[in-house]
């Protein structure tokens, strides 16, 4: 589909030297290129879903430090999950795969959790709702806001910019909002 930086420029339009580096790597654009068409991301190209949650970013963020730490965390998120798939699901999370890349180009321990953590309260919400297991969803909720602690409000703006995408269900994004306020 994106064959060279010109295409992934144009989609992601980036918007500075650290964005436009990552989409010139060669790795970084196999990673936007994958995928295919599915529940939850029928846009299927992992590129696609970026750009998705890149417009969301532009509605969501409060100020303009909070738009570029959810841009590079938006651009980073997924673009792993062909490692994941070539590696096995139970080796190594897309997440974390993503955070150990990034960490040659940020060194920013919010952004590099947040990257790395993305789809943690997903996962917590499937334990609680879907799996009917309440002690595993509380031990890795409370393990998430440990690890997130004052960053939570720049977790849950990046959760909700990459949840409102495609057609995810919302269920969990109610849910984890539901969560939040309970803690206030």
């Amino acid at each position: 589909m994106f064959q060279n930086e010109i295409e992934f420029h144009a989609l992601i339009q980036p918007e500075n030297e650290l964005e436009a580096k990552l989409l010139d790597t060669p790795l970084f654009r196999e990673g936007m290129n994958w995928g295919k068409p599915r529940f939850g991301h029928p846009e299927g190209k992992v590129g696609l879903h970026v750009r998705e949650v890149l417009d969301n970013v532009e509605l969501c963020a409060a100020n303009e430090t909070v738009r570029q730490q959810l841009r590079i965390v938006a651009i980073a998120h997924d673009t792993f999950k062909f490692q994941e798939f070539q590696l096995g699901r139970r080796v190594k999370h897309h997440g974390l795969l993503a955070r150990e890349f990034m960490e040659k180009y940020l060194d920013d321990p919010t952004l590099l959790d947040l990257i790395e953590l993305h789809d943690e309260a997903f996962y917590c919400w499937r334990a609680a709702q879907l799996e009917h297991q309440p002690d595993a969803a509380a031990f890795r909720l409370e393990k998430l806001l440990e690890k997130i602690g004052d960053n939570l409000p720049l977790y849950f703006d990046f959760y909700k910019c990459d949840t409102r995408t495609g057609d995810k269900i919302q269920a969990p994004l109610f849910w984890f909002e539901e969560v939040i306020s309970k803690l206030k």
